[in-house]
């Protein structure tokens, strides 16, 4: 499966039932482009988890950051509309022992990706509301 924005493969994922409430539009497992970062339902998901570090070299490989890291990118897009799931699930990033804030400075840096929200800015927005 390809992204409808910039046609990179892919990566497909289950969402595990704690985070099915941030899953894009309550489907059972979501993609996100590994070039663009967009994410997108998926109404069937692989059931394995796929590596996640195939987006970046600083992006958590332990599933119980990586799902959330995803799915928080995912989300923003809009920080207005999500920034309290964001919230959560940059926490739940963190309590997994992974630093949310320097996987999305290490994913601004990558030149394997070209995001289309401004990570950096993105980042600067979430730690004046985290304060």
């Amino acid at each position: 499966m390809n992204c409808p924005h910039c046609k990179t493969q892919v990566l497909r994922f289950p969402v595990p039932e704690e985070y099915a409430a941030y899953a894009p539009k309550d489907a059972p497992g979501a993609t996100i482009c590994p070039t663009c970062l967009v994410m997108e339902p998926d109404e069937e998901p692989p059931s394995e988890l796929p590596d996640f570090t195939t987006i970046g070299e600083s992006f958590p490989a332990e599933p119980d950051a990586a799902v959330p890291m995803a799915l928080g990118i995912g989300l923003l897009t809009s920080l207005a509309l999500y920034r309290q799931q964001i919230t959560e699930l940059f926490d739940a990033v963190e309590e997994a022992g992974t630093d949310p804030m320097l996987v999305l400075d290490r994913l601004a840096a990558s030149g394997s990706v070209d995001s289309q929200i401004d990570l950096q800015g993105r980042k600067q927005q979430l730690e004046q509301l985290r304060e």
